[in-house]
């Protein structure tokens, strides 16, 4: 099984650019659907992208940010990396390594676009509390402790008053720790809501949601599926918007009938604002034999899945929907750790660009979506 994602992490692993050498798998522009949003007079719902960028160099995070201006209406800095508790908890300097990741961030703030703020709670594994910085984890006995509590607070705080952000997703695929660690649920329940109390009386107007997995929401692995749908399906709705993560592919998706599968599930669960925060598909056949996982796809049906995605949004009016990766990272890929490249590559190639910058299907459709102008 496939684990949730956390490699905002990994580019701080990156030393230097390495060049790549694979043969593009260049696919029929054919598969593009035909007449595909060339009679809607307005776009209903804004697009955009994370700030991940796909190479180690300065350039490549400039072209990376300008690419994000040029071809979307929001974006997201993505918050999923570690949290500095013993500073938060004990009353510290914070460490440099966190503030200097996001002054970078902030010095590349993209000032004219909505910004989607998304920050972790949970570890990679969502199984646990996020790791601080030296790699411990803060004693406790339950999620809710109140050191806990005013730690992750502050955190929010911090980064919510630095960022200034339109939307917040005060949680990242927080469903995965119902499904990796149900001991922990309750007390997750409690911390938060406790942390949206705190965060609506400072931020009265911010929109803010807790994003979970379409993927394990539409078709978890485990028992009680039922009761743990409905759950997340009150769950979400009480919220200000449903912030969706998904990833089509973890369950072996490949055509349109089974991606507009998930998304007549989750129409029919959820009765507030969709936004998908984060999704993509990959475009290229993935194999990872330390994971055992080997899935065969194609650039048309990562724009088969891109298309069904832009229908149902401009069909059910969705607050905005971020891709992932504007572009395959593979030049900053080959400059992770050994330890780290499995993980890494499970979204590498899932650019609407090649590596090389080659424009694949899905880019075109793309643009024939963001070209639509946008309701006011």
């Amino acid at each position: 099984m496939l684990k949730p994602k956390s490699i905002f992490a990994l580019m701080f692993f990156a030393l230097s650019i390495v060049s790549c050498d694979k043969q593009e798998n260049i696919e029929d522009i054919n598969c593009l659907s035909e007449g595909f949003f060339l009679k809607e007079s307005q776009r209903n719902f804004r697009m955009g992208f994370t700030s991940w960028n796909y190479g180690p160099e300065l350039a490549d995070v400039a072209d990376t940010y300008q690419f994000i201006s040029n071809n979307g209406d929001i974006y997201t800095e993505h918050i999923d990396h570690k949290i500095p508790w013993n500073a938060w908890i004990n009353g510290l300097n914070l460490p440099n390594d966190f503030t200097d990741e996001i002054d970078f961030k902030l010095s590349n703030r993209i000032k004219d676009k909505p910004l989607l703020l998304s920050v972790s709670l949970l570890n990679t594994d969502r199984n646990e509390l996020s790791e601080d910085v030296d790699g411990s984890i803060p004693v406790y006995t339950s999620f809710a402790d109140e050191h806990i509590k005013n730690a992750y607070f502050k955190h929010l705080d911090y980064l919510i008053s630095r960022f200034n952000p339109n939307y917040v997703c005060l949680s990242i695929e927080f469903n995965e720790l119902y499904i990796n660690d149900i001991s922990k649920w309750e007390g997750y329940k409690l911390l938060m809501s406790e942390i949206r109390k705190l965060v609506r009386a400072k931020y009265p107007t911010l929109p803010l949601s807790e994003s979970i997995t379409l993927h394990n929401f539409y078709k978890p692995n485990i028992n009680g599926a039922q009761e743990y749908q409905n759950e997340l399906t009150s769950y979400i709705n009480s919220l200000d918007f449903a912030a969706i993560s998904h990833y089509p592919f973890f369950k072996d998706q490949h055509s349109k009938p089974e991606f507009q599968g998930a998304f007549d599930f989750l129409h029919q669960r959820v009765n507030n604002t969709i936004a998908f925060v984060e999704t993509s598909s990959i475009a290229e056949n993935l194999i990872i034999p330390g994971m055992d996982v080997n899935i065969s796809t194609s650039e048309c049906e990562q724009n088969a899945y891109l298309e069904t995605l832009l229908e149902n949004a401009q069909d059910n009016n969705y607050e905005f929907i971020i891709w992932w990766s504007h572009r395959d990272y593979d030049a900053i890929w080959q400059t992770f750790p050994d330890k780290l490249k499995d993980i890494g590559q499970i979204w590498r190639d899932s650019g609407l660009l090649s590596e090389t910058g080659f424009k694949r299907p899905a880019y075109y459709s793309w643009q024939k979506a963001y070209s639509v102008p946008l309701a006011n």
